[in-house]
């Protein structure tokens, strides 16, 4: 029996993943802020990633039940859309606090479980790896943290013989599909500096998210990363092209097409009402 640590297990994807991984050989430590009753090979562990104290309450539970941590796989997250220039404070440090800080802190207080041929497994995105667009920034910046993170923990933890891979979701059928409906709708209604660009993104992301996948894709990936001899350091799932392509041109070129898209052609006044 190999035991695994699961963060945002109770997630869209991080769920799926828990009971695949229940289901062929695996027991899971099911870390979450919400928990379900127990399940067969799946022990819930209620944690806040955003408290030390939390993560290492989890830390002895986990040891009650073994010492030899198999592997350690991050699914927690939180997702925002915003402007850089509106969001307040708070917005901006929490998703860090979440996305970056929670994955360093649970890698930190369980290292002491991970034997040699162990391994950590980070979720972070299809956005990390290209430059960011508007209004998704502040998601793609921590997500591109977590990557330069995720690689620098790699090389370190190469030493200790623990391998650290990635996985890189696209659009996933998945309850951050409706937040990220919800953020931008909110957007589009709360900013007042991008009023008619909002609108325009709106469509965009829409035509996005509609390619989505199921979340069992993702469960296969993560399996895999777990059981394969030797892990690749990168899993992509389900990458858009065109965000792909944008990314290839040069940055002077990037800008120019994101602004011909999404930019007012007509004259505005200072209150944001279009003139004819």
């Amino acid at each position: 029996m190999k035991y695994v640590v699961i963060t945002g297990a109770y997630g869209g994807m991080g769920y799926e993943v828990t009971k695949t991984l229940s289901e062929n050989g695996f027991t899971v430590f099911a870390l979450d802020k919400k928990v379900k009753e127990p399940e067969p090979n799946i022990v819930p562990i209620e944690t806040d990633l955003k408290e030390t104290e939390s993560i290492d309450r989890a830390f002895n539970k986990v040891k009650e039940y073994t010492e030899d941590l198999y592997a350690v796989v991050h699914f927690a997250g939180i997702y925002r859309l915003d402007s850089l220039v509106e969001m307040s404070e708070e917005r901006f440090t929490e998703i860090f606090n979440v996305n970056l800080f929670g994955v360093y802190r649970v890698n930190k207080a369980f290292l002491p479980l991970l034997k040699k041929k162990s391994r950590i497994i980070v979720t972070t995105s299809e956005l990390a790896p290209t430059d960011p667009l508007p209004f998704t920034g502040i998601y793609a910046i921590t997500k591109s943290a977590l990557e330069k993170y995720a690689f620098s923990l790699r090389m370190e933890l190469q030493l200790l013989d623990i391998s650290v891979s990635v996985i890189r979701p696209g659009a996933v059928k998945t309850g951050l599909l409706s937040v990220s409906t919800k953020e931008l709708e909110n957007f589009c209604k709360n900013t007042k500096t991008y009023t008619y660009n909002a609108e325009k993104f709106r469509k965009i992301v829409e035509k996005i998210e509609a390619k989505n996948v199921s979340p069992e894709k993702i469960a296969k990936k993560t399996l895999r990363a777990l059981t394969s001899r030797r892990p690749k350091y990168v899993y992509n799932v389900n990458r858009n092209p065109l965000l792909r392509l944008l990314n290839i041109l040069p940055k002077k070129w990037q800008t120019k097409i994101i602004g011909k898209i999404l930019k007012n052609d007509k004259k505005t006044v200072d209150n944001g009402t279009e003139n004819e």
